[in-house]
């Protein structure tokens, strides 16, 4: 039987975004998506927001105010979304690709690590603490779901944003856990600058040949999630 032909990932670049309405058409892409789909990346900055994973416990988020509080289906803790920050989403087949779930938290801890090496600001990972940290302050978050070997959700990588909200909860359960950002350490002070550089690095952990596509249908991916029909259906 001859193997599957790995297509070019599609890089979209969606700007400035809502939380739900992404979440929902990452659901319903990875749902309807075949052996065949390309593999996509997307990018996104969203509005302010407070997510809690599947295993989230809502007495880590203190004081969220007027930021909304999302309960998703990700792993991890609660953690902040908002302005300024570069949220990545790898929308990617593991079992072509032949990665295991482990090795994928690597390589994009690892892609964060090189990001952050072309400002030289040098970045480690914490052992039994997903993600990347600067002289012990987080800088690069990751929750994932793997679905039917598929990956979605991903990592929020702080660039140059108020970081304030993160005093509001205890991030990613750690209760005086510091978070920093590429700006506080003399990196850019705009996410355009990096965009690029964390393509070319996930693309490179992943050996991947991207291409670039338009921002995608979010409306249209939402619907062709199970989820997003039973809740019409209830409705």
């Amino acid at each position: 039987m001859d193997a599957v032909a790995v297509p070019p990932a599609l890089a979209r670049d969606l700007g400035r975004e809502a939380y739900e309405p992404v979440w929902r058409a990452m659901q319903g892409f990875t749902d309807a998506r075949t052996a065949e789909t390309p593999d996509e990346l997307w990018l996104v900055e969203h509005d302010p927001v407070f997510t809690l994973g599947q295993a989230g416990k809502p007495e880590h988020v203190l004081m969220p105010g007027d930021i909304p509080v999302l309960k998703v289906d990700r792993g991890g803790q609660v953690t902040y979304h908002g302005p300024g920050q570069i949220v990545a989403y790898p929308l990617l087949d593991l079992k072509r690709l032949k990665v295991g779930v482990r090795e994928y938290v690597c390589r994009i801890e690892q892609a964060l690590i090189d990001t952050l090496d072309h400002w030289n600001i040098r970045a480690e990972r914490r052992e039994g603490a997903p993600g990347v940290y600067v002289a012990g302050a987080k800088i690069g978050a990751l929750g994932i779901r793997v679905r039917r070997g598929c990956t979605f959700h991903g990592l929020a990588f702080n660039i140059a944003m108020d970081l304030s909200p993160f005093h509001r909860i205890n991030p990613c359960g750690y209760a005086g856990l510091q978070v920093t950002s590429m700006l506080d350490l003399g990196g850019p002070s705009g996410l355009d600058a990096v965009k690029p550089i964390l393509l070319d690095n996930l693309a490179e952990q992943f050996d991947l040949q991207l291409q670039t596509a338009p921002p995608p249908d979010l409306t249209g991916l939402a619907a062709l999630s199970p989820l997003s029909v039973a809740a019409a259906v209830a409705a």
